[in-house]
């Protein structure tokens, strides 16, 4: 990777300029110029080290619905129900994790009660029981990647401050629907999308900083691939906690610098104890069971138990689609 698209990437995982030649701050900033930058992004895309570039919409915020859940998929059937799971627009993300419930997956819909119609036609499909594990409180979403100049790769938090939220009339709908696959890679990205919805780029730009304000979008830069970036390991925490000490355990596990994602979930007994969720990332597994293994000893006295998913298979992967 050059250096350039090194820098690019440190500086603009949020951020990116909301104005009429983007490219043109980005240079001024980077001490470059606007047509290296664009082919640089263009770069990252095409060999795979960034996966998308453009918004970051909270799904929740928009009035969608939005939740994990699991299979317990027979090894002979595991091919044809990742295959009618990959079919399904509701099924954004989809991976093979190494516990009796082997197949979790993210499902976006447009409404709330979108969930439990997806949740059902796979029960109908696959003729296995769903578990459906919808986030009850959100203690911390978000990581940024450092890359260093020797391929090394660091992790950092990204605030994630609670927000007012906005009512979306019918140019921000059209706005999420042109905009959540990624900007255009021009000079003038937010032209080109004005152009498209017949609105003014002044109008445009205007909507999307509201959007930021009121956390309907949750930041605006590249979207890094993890794995190509060298963190490899991808290991789903689960925890038994107290009820009780729930919200303290929370905030303070979503607060560590390795954590991507920390939520409360519901259990499911007997099957499943756990009640929070903690994404935790490594260039390797043994960095990931260390990491783990300190959360562990950290939270001994309030942990009834814990395990950890690795996945090791990607099955599906999309942006969210609303």
């Amino acid at each position: 990777m050059a250096e350039l698209e090194r820098r690019l990437i440190n500086r603009y995982q949020g951020g990116f300029p909301l104005c009429e030649r983007p490219f043109d701050a980005l240079a001024e900033a980077l001490d470059s110029d606007s047509n290296s930058l664009l082919q640089a992004l263009k770069d990252l895309l095409e060999q795979g080290w960034l996966s998308r570039f453009g918004p970051l919409f909270n799904a929740e915020r928009l009035g969608g619905g939005l939740s994990l859940a699991a299979l317990a998929v027979p090894e002979s059937d595991y091919a044809q129900v990742a295959e009618r799971l990959a079919q399904m627009p509701e099924v954004a993300h989809n991976y093979r994790r190494e516990h009796e419930l082997n197949m979790w997956f993210v499902l976006a819909t447009a409404s709330p009660e979108g969930i439990d119609s997806a949740c059902r036609q796979i029960e109908q499909a696959t003729g296995l029981e769903v578990f459906n594990f919808p986030k009850q409180r959100e203690f911390y979403l978000g990581l940024w990647l450092e890359l260093d100049q020797q391929g090394g790769c660091q992790t950092r938090p990204i605030p994630s401050p609670q927000l007012p939220g906005q009512v979306l009339d019918g140019l921000d709908q059209a706005i999420v629907s042109a905009t959540q696959a990624g900007l255009p890679l021009l000079a003038e990205p937010y032209r080109a999308v004005a152009e498209q919805l017949d609105c003014t780029s002044a109008e445009l730009l205007q909507r999307l900083a509201r959007m930021l304000e009121t956390g309907v979008i949750r930041r605006i830069g590249l979207v890094p691939n993890h794995y190509k970036l060298g963190l490899r390991a991808n290991g789903m925490s689960v925890w038994n906690i107290a009820d009780e000490q729930l919200e303290q355990v929370g905030q303070a596990m979503g607060a560590l610098d390795y954590v991507s994602h920390c939520y409360s979930r519901p259990r499911r007994p007997p099957r499943w104890p756990y009640n929070l969720f903690a994404m935790v990332h490594g260039q390797n597994r043994e960095q990931v069971q260390t990491k783990v293994a300190k959360m562990a000893q950290r939270f001994a006295s309030q942990s009834q138990g814990h395990e950890v998913l690795f996945s090791s298979q990607v099955l599906k992967k999309t942006g969210m689609r609303l």
